[in-house]
């Protein structure tokens, strides 16, 4: 059996899928306003907006200062809501889950850098699947 004690604090990741693709950024550390706010900026510079935004209810996504930065692109992004408590509607889940299952188990990583590097790896190895981003569609779509 393998044990090994990390000693990093936290490494999270912001995605958005549009129905051939999808974008995704790594933080250091847990994702708040801030972070949310730096990642749409990272979409605007990706895809031609306007872009409409369909997020679930965590709380930085309802913050007043992400929602003073999308006023103030006026009309650029336009932001909807998920029902709360519905993964199942969120094909970005259905992504993790295939990420974690099938592309994490066998990293291990020595320290945050490692991890992050990895993580960037293999999720740009998604990228070039449109056929696993499409599958990722129809099983959220199963449940409306």
């Amino acid at each position: 059996m393998l044990q090994y004690h990390f000693n990093w604090k936290t490494i999270s990741v912001a995605a958005g899928m549009t129905w051939w693709n999808f974008y995704f950024q790594i933080f250091e550390k847990t994702i708040g306003a801030v972070e949310t706010v730096e990642f749409l900026l990272h979409l605007l510079r990706h895809l031609p907006g306007p872009l409409l935004i369909v997020w679930d209810r965590l709380p930085a996504h309802r913050s007043r200062f992400v929602w003073d930065f999308v006023l103030d692109l006026k009309g650029l992004i336009s932001i909807e809501y998920l029902p709360a408590y519905a993964p199942e509607l969120n094909p970005v889940e259905y992504l993790w889950g295939h990420w974690k299952h099938h592309h994490l188990p066998n990293v291990c990583p020595k320290d945050l850098w490692q991890l992050s590097e990895a993580a960037r790896r293999t999720l740009r190895r998604l990228r070039r699947r449109p056929q696993l981003i499409t599958a990722c569609w129809k099983q959220a779509s199963l449940f409306l």
